[in-house]
């Protein structure tokens, strides 16, 4: 798929309705209190209740109150189409086995891969590309408290990860998608800055923590319709009874679910409008 899809989607701080919508509530605030003092009360109350909200929305993945987030597939690419993603990696334990199940399903995939894993395994990284797949932007180092950085530190974080991949691969990434999902209003400036897509999913199997293949694969099955996004991991695995990764059993079993319900797998830069 050519690179040519990567059109530009810069936007500004208008495009957020949430975001104008906090400064005027706090310029109205500011401006009750000049009027009549005795109400700094009430005016602390929607303060306080706004800045709420917005961490509402950065806790909630699948919100687009901060900017837009792809749940799904765009409109236009849902003719049958639905994307795997797969994140955290490459790691080298269980990425290959990845890859061989994915080329027995002639499946391609997105990972939404740690630059920091991309540069200790450079040869991993690039042979994931060789096979077809794409590599985005999961961040540097998937810190636990990317939700909690500045405009400058999430920059950093999502910009050294952009050169990582770039310079191993050969590709930039054209997506993002947030640790955990987590986020915070200065994400989406950043990656409008960077020119990303920010990605959540539609279905995520929990695969990091649950051990039973069974259940990752009902929750991501339960619904499955084109246009859908899912989410496993390769890295940061959750393990069997049997010590065998979960994804390594869920998979091959979901790619042919999604074969039998006649659809198929693409990664995100080919449902690009």
């Amino acid at each position: 798929m050519p690179l040519s899809k990567n059109v530009h989607h810069r936007h500004d701080w208008r495009d957020r309705p949430l975001i104008p919508a906090s400064v005027a509530l706090h310029a109205a605030g500011v401006g009750v209190v000049a009027w009549h003092p005795s109400l700094w009360p009430w005016a602390a109350g929607l303060v306080v209740s706004n800045h709420a909200v917005l961490a509402a929305a950065g806790l909630w993945p699948r919100s687009t109150w901060l900017g837009a987030n792809w749940t799904r597939l765009p409109p236009c690419a849902r003719a049958g189409q639905m994307a795997i993603t797969i994140d955290d990696g490459p790691n080298p334990e269980v990425t290959p086995h990845v890859l061989d199940i994915l080329d027995a399903a002639g499946a391609r995939v997105t990972f939404f891969c740690i630059g920091e894993r991309v540069g200790a395994h450079p040869a991993l990284s690039r042979e994931i590309r060789a096979r077809g797949h794409r590599l985005e932007n999961h961040s540097q180092r998937h810190l636990h408290y990317f939700s909690l950085l500045g405009p400058r530190g999430m920059k950093a974080e999502i910009e050294h990860a952009q050169e990582m991949i770039a310079t191993v691969t050969g590709e930039r990434p054209l997506f993002f998608r947030a640790p955990a999902g987590l986020r915070n209003p200065f994400l989406d400036s950043v990656l409008s800055e960077l020119d990303l897509r920010l990605v959540s999913w539609t279905r995520r199997g929990f695969d990091t923590v649950t051990r039973r293949p069974e259940v990752v694969f009902q929750r991501l099955s339960h619904g499955l319709a084109a246009g859908d996004i899912l989410l496993l991991h390769d890295g940061h695995v959750a393990y069997t009874a049997t010590a065998r990764p979960v994804i390594l059993d869920v998979l091959p079993r979901l790619l042919a679910t999604v074969d039998r319900a006649g659809l198929r797998p693409v990664t995100l830069l080919e449902a690009l409008p």
